[in-house]
């Protein structure tokens, strides 16, 4: 069932009148002196930052924006395909499916530095620490879609002559679409980490980079502002793909 209009309003206002009542205690012990500017900016500075350093952090912002994306869409790539070839062969999911999940165990903050050493400071490096993390929630959430079919219903089509590319395409896959964007939405707002942790280890651009260079100088305003914007784009995407799921994946609103 559908929420009403003032019930979608209300889902704004509850989390917006929150964060406004947060940041204005936040300003207020702020300007009371009870932390240092160095320590915690007041948001006032934050946003002073924000206009002062703006040229900086948009190009800073831009490239990370082209990071993500390119790491996300690198992703999203590999991960359908895994989990296609997965369902597709029991033996192979026997073989391959603990490595995904292995996948995970691999500690991004250790592997990133190698990936520097082997890709140098490009924007190679970026990608594939990005896709390494956003990877894992696309694959998984797919898998499971594509075996979420109820087998009763694979077995009318299958009286009905279909084939096997048929039941995939008419059955399988819609069913697996609602899994795929639950999962991409997970792997869209993780890949803004991904992107920091790839340009915290070898970077001249990009948010992270610029994150890196304003604790070194103590310019704690101008970091705070950075964590801003990544956050920002982060929300941005998930609402984009949660915008995309709505569009391609009708029927999962309608329940």
């Amino acid at each position: 069932m559908s929420k009403s209009r003032s019930e979608r309003l209300l889902d704004w206002l509850a989390p917006l009148a929150l964060l406004a009542a947060l940041v204005g205690a936040w300003e207020a012990l702020a300007r009371a002196g009870a932390f240092e500017d160095y320590l915690l900016p007041a948001p006032s500075e934050v946003v002073r930052a924000l206009h002062d350093d703006r040229s900086l952090l948009a190009s800073d912002a831009w490239v990370t924006a082209q990071e993500v994306l390119l790491g996300f869409a690198l992703a999203l790539a590999l991960g359908v395909a895994v989990a296609v070839v997965l369902h597709l062969s029991r033996a192979l999911r026997r073989a391959f499916y603990p490595l995904v999940v292995a996948s995970q165990a691999v500690p991004v903050v250790v592997i990133a530095p190698i990936l520097v050493i082997w890709f140098g400071f490009g924007i190679g490096p970026k990608l594939v620490v990005i896709a390494l993390i956003c990877f894992f929630p696309i694959a998984v959430n797919t898998l499971d879609g594509l075996r979420s079919v109820d087998p009763a219903q694979v077995k009318m089509l299958r009286t009905l002559d279909a084939s096997r590319a048929d039941v995939f395409r008419r059955l399988e896959l819609p069913s697996a679409l609602p899994y795929l964007f639950s999962g991409a939405k997970v792997a869209v707002a993780v890949a803004v980490i991904g992107a920091v942790f790839g340009e915290l280890v070898g970077a001249d651009a990009g948010l992270g980079h610029a994150i890196q260079i304003g604790t070194a100088q103590l310019l704690t305003a101008r970091v705070f502002a950075a964590v801003l914007i990544l956050s920002l784009m982060a929300i941005a995407l998930f609402a984009l793909v949660a915008a995309l799921e709505r569009l391609l994946v009708p029927w999962k609103g309608a329940k």
